[in-house]
């Protein structure tokens, strides 16, 4: 099975705070290059105008100032330069989006994760700024809103309160350097088109076709591991749920190796996993705990139909073998022969030449050979029938033990 890709996309609510950590050496023991298509003060003016455009909005919540995207990346992508691979991918983003980014490519502690860290800004800088000029004296209170009177930015005294301004008739009271957010990057559809591209951008530079990537697909037989972030408290739990996810997915290359159809997958997917978790939620509530246990049933009933398969393929086998034993029977009958005359015998004993003809086996050895090749094939057979009506009996002991809502019923 093809290795899947795995790109990331996560919000920034502090971007210059992030920015920092990505790029400098003292929050990265791993760090290789950083890459930029724009200045530092570029992310210092987008962070302050996306504020203050939030806090106009009245919107709940917090501030969205860009976007990040990690990028994971083959390991032996470690040969090519690791300034013109960054600035590859990077230059990548920002001809297709128009838009600008800083990215920073790393490795992890142990330096078994070769990822890109590519930020990339929702908005783009306006060539000229737009500026709004106030017609009358303008009033703003503490938390920067417009209201209608001086009288409502005074205090007891009169005097105008802290942090509340007035912006004279004339002056600029708003400059709009930035353009309104891109709607492209909040598209439902977004992350699947970047991984899709991001994949394939991938595959360009992978020498070995066995590295090549795959975009996981989302409903279809496999289930998706989860990623362990650093000093997360679930780990432990976390890295035996992709245990378990791997083990099934690792059964089903097996089964579609031996010949199951991807519709029968599908259907034990759905019936012992999707179904069983959502019967799960209904009963117990949401216990992850229990997802193990949901997996490690389904991941039976697979086996059960794994050998089923194969033991059909095996009997197949033989009924081959036992037609090509009835094509090729033994040849015990001996041939009637004529009389050969004294003086013709004579003249067949004479040697004609130093050499002696190739001797030829006979009819019965021949068959004895073929016979005996045909023999060790049945007795590999039925040591590898033996082996599975044996993980088969175990599965089904397996099976009836289990209780409440993993009780499963196979008829296979």
């Amino acid at each position: 099975m093809p290795r899947n890709s795995f790109i990331q996309m996560t919000k920034l609510h502090n971007v210059r705070g992030r920015i920092y950590y990505i790029s400098s050496p003292k929050k990265q023991e791993n760090l290789y290059a950083v890459y930029e298509t724009t200045d530092r003060i570029f992310w210092t003016d987008l962070a302050k105008y996306s504020q203050a455009e939030f806090n106009k909005s009245g919107t709940e919540g917090k501030c969205i100032e860009a976007r990040e995207l990690i990028i994971a990346l083959p390991e032996s992508f470690t040969e090519y330069p690791p300034d013109r691979l960054l600035q590859i991918f990077t230059d990548h983003f920002r001809q297709t989006y128009g838009t600008d980014c800083i990215a920073a490519l790393h490795h992890n502690k142990r330096k078994t994760n070769y990822h890109i860290y590519l930020i990339f800004s929702e908005r783009t800088l306006l060539e000229q700024p737009i500026e709004k000029i106030a017609t009358r004296n303008m009033f703003y209170d503490e938390k920067g809103n417009h209201v209608r009177t001086k009288k409502e930015i005074l205090d007891e005294d009169g005097n105008i309160r802290k942090r509340c301004k007035v912006i004279k008739k004339g002056d600029v009271y708003e400059r709009q350097m930035f353009s309104i957010k891109d709607k492209r990057f909040k598209a439902e559809n977004f992350l699947d088109t970047i991984k899709q591209d991001y994949t394939n951008l991938i595959n360009q530079y992978v020498q070995d076709e066995k590295q090549r990537l795959q975009v996981f697909e989302r409903g279809g037989m496999y289930l998706a591991t989860k990623k362990i972030g650093k000093n997360n408290p679930k780990a432990a739990e976390m890295e035996a749920d992709n245990a378990k996810r791997t083990l099934w997915n690792q059964t089903v290359d097996r089964a579609i190796v031996t010949g199951v159809a991807k519709s029968e997958i599908m259907q034990i997917k759905k019936e012992r996993i999707t179904d069983r978790i959502a019967e799960s939620v209904w009963i117990y509530g949401n216990r992850p705990n229990l997802l193990s246990s949901i997996i490690g049933t389904a991941i039976a009933v697979l086996e059960l139909l794994i050998s089923k398969v194969l033991l059909k393929t095996l009997e197949l086998a033989d009924k081959v073998i036992s037609k090509e034993l009835e094509a090729k029977p033994e040849n015990t009958d001996f041939k009637e022969q004529k009389a050969v005359p004294e003086e013709s015998r004579k003249q067949a004993d004479t040697p004609k030449s130093a050499i002696p003809p190739r001797p030829q086996p006979s009819p019965e050895a021949v068959s004895y050979k073929h016979l005996c090749e045909i023999y060790q094939k049945l007795q590999e057979q039925n040591k590898a029938i033996f082996a599975l009506e044996k993980q088969r009996s175990d599965l089904e002991i397996e099976l009836s033990d289990s209780k409440g809502i993993f009780l499963s019923l196979i008829h296979i």
